[in-house]
């Protein structure tokens, strides 16, 4: 089986505020997505992660999303290329003068929630983010979701991609992932979940929500961490693919 990439998103809390269990994931993860503070994540937490990242070898990546900490950057915006480029280089810099502090170099760049989804079916966006990226440092890379605009954005700008595949996540007939206001959209059970993982990484194929396959390139996968369980399902992930 072809060795992926093990991706979370990570710092999502914000003030007093926490999500899911950051720094026990770390030892089994190879890349970190650190909010940058417009949907959750505060410099409180941006500082501990990197270091601990850091110690671990793993990849730092900046997680940037639109301006809506109300609704934890999940609902769509009406947004222009430039301001998709805006949001992405305004809150990917500030995480990277944190890294450039601790010593590291940012690795990636992984836009979150709304304006992740809204790029992978709109080119335009997706070429906004990726100059962006280019305009980080020229080997840093953009993760986006697999076979959508993200790639093609990606190749115009010379930008290095990594395509993304999820675990707990069902899929479109058209590559997208289902939206979270659908009943079927997460992907509960632990072996189901394995099995996708599975078919993704030894046939570059995915079943989709009406049970035809569709062809995905799977370079990092994204196990979410707000998941109660995301520890043990990320180590049974780990153990199958590594």
């Amino acid at each position: 089986m072809k060795k992926l990439d093990l991706n979370s998103d990570m710092g999502e809390g914000f003030g007093a505020w926490e999500m899911g269990n950051d720094f026990a994931l770390l030892d089994d993860l190879t890349s970190i997505n650190i909010a940058c503070g417009w949907h959750a994540g505060d410099p409180q937490r941006m500082r501990p992660l990197i270091d601990q990242a850091l110690k671990n070898n793993v990849h730092i990546g900046a997680h940037p999303s639109h301006p809506d900490l109300a609704g934890f950057g999940r609902r769509e915006m009406m947004i222009t290329p430039q301001d998709a480029y805006d949001f992405v280089l305004y809150q990917s810099g500030a995480l990277q003068a944190f890294i450039h502090a601790a010593g590291g170099k940012l690795h990636h760049v992984k836009p979150h929630g709304a304006l992740y989804n809204q790029a992978a079916k709109n080119l335009d966006l997706a070429r906004g983010i990726a100059r962006a990226v280019k305009d980080l440092g020229e080997h840093v890379i953009l993760y986006g979701l697999a076979s959508s605009c993200f790639v093609e954005a990606a190749e115009e700008f010379n930008v290095p991609i990594w395509q993304e595949v999820f675990a707990d996540r069902r899929y479109t007939a058209t590559g997208a992932l289902v939206p979270r206001s659908h009943p079927r959209a997460m992907i509960e059970d632990e072996q189901e979940a394995l099995q996708q993982v599975k078919m993704m990484s030894e046939k570059g194929l995915v079943n989709t929500l009406d049970n035809t396959q569709i062809s995905v390139q799977a370079d990092t996968l994204c196990v979410h961490g707000d998941n109660p369980h995301a520890l043990e399902f990320l180590r049974l992930i780990k153990k199958e693919i590594h």
